[in-house]
Formats: structure tokens, C-alpha cells, sequence
């Protein structure tokens, strides 16, 4: 009961641990986080032997960076959910007007989902802990490094790319780099610019 109470006046943020954005990252209740994207290899294009390479490479940074996670996700929403509804919806329809147009959005949703399934992002996030400013400006550069070295395209992610991805990984939106930092900021906003006019 009392672990109930207690667990109720939790925020989402509370609940997932992140407490703010730092100027490289997320500041979370285990750590600090660095995110870099990496710009995916078509492999169906190359040899057998380049994709060895490749592999290679990756080894080479998983060695030199042991603690490094590796995170892979669609860069782009997942309609699952809207086709699994409209598919409900077709079984049920009889008005075969209604039922052609059901047809018609399932059909949009797959040719859009086609589209979409090459759109992969990858992650490498770095948690480091107890380390100071400029111990993390020296550790965010260093592992950049290391992953540019091995032959990869990356870039250390923002703040508004961060924001993206875990609006993607929680499904929120495709936006999340136009969401607030702090729920209901821009009302606050909104009113205190009234109040000016006044």
C-alpha cells in the first residue's frame, strides 16, 4: 500500500530516471548519457569482404569502448497499431463505400510503412558516472573518435536530437525536438507575454 502512494506522485520522468539535459546529454538517475548517430551501410551492396571489414570496425570499437550500448530503432513512426484498428473496422463495416475507403488507408499505411522500413537510426550511447565537466567535453570527444576512426559516420546527437529520439522510442510523436522541455512551459510562456501587454 504504502509503496503504491509512494510510487503515484512520480512523474514520467521520475519513473524513467532522466532528471535533465546537460550541454552534452541527459543527466539520468544512473549517470550521465552521450548519444552519437550513426549513419547506417547499405551491406546488400557490398562484398563479402567489405562486410567483413565492417564487422571488423565495429569489433575494434566495442573493444576500445567495452561499456558503449548500441540502440536501433525506426527513425519514422510505426502505424501497427492504426492498421491492426482498421483491419477491426473493415471486418465489421458493411456500408462497402466505407469499407473501399477503409481498404484504400490500409492500403496508403502499408506503401507508407515500405517506405519507412529502410529508415533505421543507430545509436551508440556512452554512460558515464561521477566525471565532471570537463572530464565529460574530454570522454564525449574521445569516444567520437574512436567511433570516426573505425571507418563510421557519426555525430554527437543535441539536445533537439535527443529530443526526437526518445519522442520515437516512447512514442509520443515525430516532433519531439518541438516539445517543450518542461510540460506546459509554452502556456506559461503564452500567459506572462499577455500579462506584459497589459
Amino acid at each position: 500500500m504504502n509503496k503504491r502512494k509512494k510510487g503515484r506522485g512520480q512523474s514520467v520522468q521520475e519513473m524513467i530516471g532522466v532528471k535533465r539535459f546537460t550541454k552534452y546529454g541527459l543527466l539520468t538517475s544512473r549517470g550521465k548519457l552521450l548519444f552519437y548517430t550513426v549513419a547506417p551501410t547499405n551491406i546488400s551492396v557490398l562484398s563479402h569482404t567489405n562486410i567483413e571489414i565492417k564487422i571488423r570496425h565495429l569489433m575494434m570499437v566495442l573493444s576500445s569502448l567495452p561499456d558503449i550500448e548500441i540502440a536501433c530503432l525506426d527513425s519514422a513512426e510505426c502505424y501497427d497499431a492504426i492498421k491492426a484498428y482498421l483491419k477491426t473496422r473493415l471486418s465489421e463495416e458493411r456500408n462497402e463505400l466505407i469499407r473501399k475507403l477503409l481498404k484504400q488507408d490500409a492500403a496508403m499505411l502499408d506503401e507508407l510503412q515500405t517506405e519507412m522500413a529502410t529508415a533505421r537510426q543507430f545509436l551508440f550511447i556512452a554512460r558515464l558516472k561521477g566525471q565532471k565537466e570537463k572530464q565529460v567535453f574530454d570522454a564525449a570527444n574521445r569516444i567520437e573518435k574512436i567511433i570516426s576512426e573505425q571507418g563510421f559516420e557519426v555525430q554527437r546527437m543535441r539536445k533537439p536530437d535527443i529530443k526526437r529520439f526518445l519522442a520515437i522510442y516512447f512514442g509520443a510523436s515525430m516532433n519531439g525536438e518541438q516539445m517543450p522541455d518542461v510540460d506546459g512551459e509554452q502556456f506559461y510562456k503564452a500567459s506572462d507575454e499577455e500579462q506584459g501587454e497589459d
